[in-house]
Formats: structure tokens, sequence, C-alpha cells
């Protein structure tokens, strides 16, 4: 009897195709926008968890003020270079830690010039970062201690400036002094955010102090721990250490920040997840207003069919076998709707992501889901048509004209 219904469901739909499609139109809609807002949503955020990982799980950040974003460090000293030293000598779990000082400015080689951003850091600043050189080499301990003019660049300074040709040996101008290029970092490419992560200057510490900014204020250190240390009892640990460096009684709020970058990957993960789902649910309207428009349809349908529906009733068919052709034929439709979505929202979703730069995350649960809720809502929404029908008065719907 199923498969007898099945067969007369697709009949009918087929009978007329294209009001057949416009009933589904808002079920494609529906299920091709969830679909897709899920996937695009899911590869942002495997994007921005890749990228701050990319800056090592193993890191971690201090920064002065109370607070992140602009002013935030209003009024808070900046560290000293006692306060790193002190981290690498004191904190059981710290590797390194290096000092940060950053401008963004002009640089100029070979005619060219460039806004980027230079950086003044140590030689730790390359492991803290898991930036690995594509050729030449890091700073030696006697160009950082004396300040020397050297600089280690991304591939973005290498290929505006220089074209793309060997820059090791060549001079940089920086503001008012030259430096030599002794490093050339390997390519890390756009981040999520769309920053580029290749267009940078490194600079030895003393020497962006003296000769960029005019002091060896640190605002900034970034500290490598050892991964298979306890990260809460370590930032504990951090944290007791500056505040008695920092002369701060038991009643004074913290003037400086601990960032953890694993922790950040974690909040901003489960922001984009939240996000996603919020979109998700908004374009899963749609597939309401596409329940209501097989409703609509359907109820067409029983007015258009009732001399049938009478006929079949009186050569004794039941109640319950036009209740299941009518349901059948409501359920058909938003499965075929669902199936058209489905497709959709993979050309979609691949063309978004490839656009945005994201990569494309294929989901099966939301894709199930999807399908699933576009076959109940032609349950839902074909069950009160196909009742009218069931419960129509044989002799009177033989009569209807």
């Amino acid at each position: 009897m199923l498969g007898n219904a099945l067969l007369l469901a697709f009949r009918q739909i087929m009978r007329n195709p294209m009001r057949s499609l416009l009933t589904v139109l808002g079920i494609v809609i529906g299920v091709a926008s969830v679909i897709t807002m899920v996937t695009v949503g899911n590869g942002a955020t495997v994007a921005v968890r890749e990228q701050i990982e990319s800056f090592g799980s193993n890191q971690l950040m201090l920064r002065r003020g109370q607070r992140l974003g602009p002013g935030g460090a209003t009024g808070a000293p900046s560290f000293k270079i006692e306060d790193i030293n002190a981290l690498e000598d004191q904190v059981a779990g710290v590797i390194s830690a290096s000092p940060q000082i950053s401008r963004s400015t002009i640089v100029v080689a070979n005619g060219r010039n460039w806004t980027t951003s230079v950086i003044g850091s140590d030689v730790d600043y390359f492991a803290a970062e898991n930036r690995e050189l594509a050729e030449g080499r890091y700073f030696e301990p006697s160009e950082e201690l004396s300040g020397a003019a050297v600089c280690v660049i991304g591939t973005t300074i290498q290929r505006e400036l220089f074209g793309g040709a060997p820059v090791l040996g060549e001079m940089l101008r920086i503001n008012a002094f030259s430096c030599r290029i002794v490093g050339l970092l390997q390519e890390k490419g756009t981040a999520a955010m769309g920053n580029d992560q290749d267009d940078l200057v490194v600079l030895p510490f003393n020497t962006a102090a003296r000769r960029l900014v005019g002091n060896n204020r640190v605002n900034t250190i970034l500290i490598n721990i050892d991964t298979l240390s306890d990260r809460e009892h370590l930032k504990q640990s951090i944290r007791e250490l500056m505040r008695e460096r920092r002369s701060l009684s038991e009643g004074d709020d913290d003037n400086f920040v601990i960032l953890d970058t694993a922790e950040v990957a974690e909040r901003v993960a489960s922001t984009t997840k939240i996000m996603t789902a919020l979109l998700g649910a908004v374009a899963a309207v749609s597939l309401l207003v596409g329940g209501i428009g097989i409703m609509n349809i359907m109820l067409v349908s029983v007015t258009e069919r009732t001399r049938e529906i009478g006929v079949r009733l009186a050569i004794g068919a039941t109640a319950r076998e036009v209740l299941l052709q009518f349901l059948i034929e409501a359920v058909v439709l938003g499965c075929l709707g669902g199936l058209l979505g489905m497709l959709i929202a993979v050309g979609a979703s691949w063309g978004l992501t490839s656009m945005m730069g994201l990569p494309y995350e294929f989901d099966p649960g939301i894709n199930f889901v999807s399908f699933v809720f576009a076959a109940l809502t032609g349950i839902i929404f074909g069950y009160f048509p196909a009742r009218r029908a069931a419960g129509l008065d044989p002799i009177e719907a033989v009569r209807h004209e």
C-alpha cells in the first residue's frame, strides 16, 4: 500500500511540475540558507582558531594595563628588562620571555616605499611566534646587545620592495636609519581576519628602542611556556611575581593583563559558534514559510480533487488510506525541497568559503538535521489538508463540480 501511495504521490507532483517547484521553493531556500550559514560559520571558526593557534599554543602575552583595547593601558607603568629576566629565572615552566615594541612606519628600498609593522624584540620572539626562516639567520647575541642595524623581514616586504629578488645582505631604510637584512621569514599568508602575517620587519630590541621609538619602555612581553606545565598554576605564578615587582598591595587591582592564546582561541571559537547558531536559526524561519506554502497548495489540491476523493471513498477506499495519500504527497514535497536545498547549499557554501578565504568544512550533522526538518515540515503542514480530504462525505464529494 505504501509503495502505491508513493507512486501516486509522484504522479500527482509531476502532473503540475511548475506548481510543485514553486510550492517547495520556501523549503529549498530555508534548507540551503541554514546549511550554508552553518558551513560558512564552521569555516570561520576553524580559521580563527587556526590563526590564534598559529601564534603558538604555548604562548602567553603579558601587557600593561587593566584591560585590552584602546585606553586600557592608561596610567599603567611599562615593564622593565629586569621583569623579563625575573620571569625566566623565577617562574618554573617559562622557557623564554621576550620584550616587544612595535610601530607602523614607512620602509624604503630600491626606490620603493611601503608602510609596514616594525617590531623590536629578541631572538626568542621567533620561537614564541612560531616564525621560521626561509633563508638567512636570526640575530646574534652581540647584535642584540649592541643594537646593531640588522633586520629580519617577511615575504611581503621582499615582494613589494625587492620584487621577489634575493634580499640577504640588502639594505632597508626605516625612518632615518638603514639596516642590513640578515634573514627572510617563511610565508604564513593572510590570517582569518584579513591581516597579512608576512608584512613585518623585525629588529633587535635595543635597535628599535634607540633608533625607532626613542626609549626602552616595554609594553608587551611574549612568554614561551612549557606545554606540559599547569597553565593555570603558571599564570598565577606570573601574576604573583608581577604584583610583587610592581609593588601592588593586597587591595590594589592588577595593572597588567595576562593573555593566554589557547584560552582566547576557545573563547573566540565559542563566540563564533553562537553567532553561527543564531544565523542558522534566522535562516530556519524560511522553512516555516515553506511549510505554509505546502499547506496552502495541498488545500488547493484537496479542493481540486474533491470529486476524485469522493470516487475513491465510494468504491471502498478508507479514510485512513486517503489521509495517508495526501500526507505522503506533502512529505515527498518536503523531502524534494530538502534534497534540492542541500545540493544548492553545497555549491553556495563552497563558493562563499572560497571567496572569503575560509576552509570548507562539510558538516554531515546539519545536512541530516535540515533534511529531517524538511520532511517533518511536510508532515506537520500536510496533516491538516490530508485530514480534511479524509473527512469528506463521499456522496457530497462525488456530486462536487
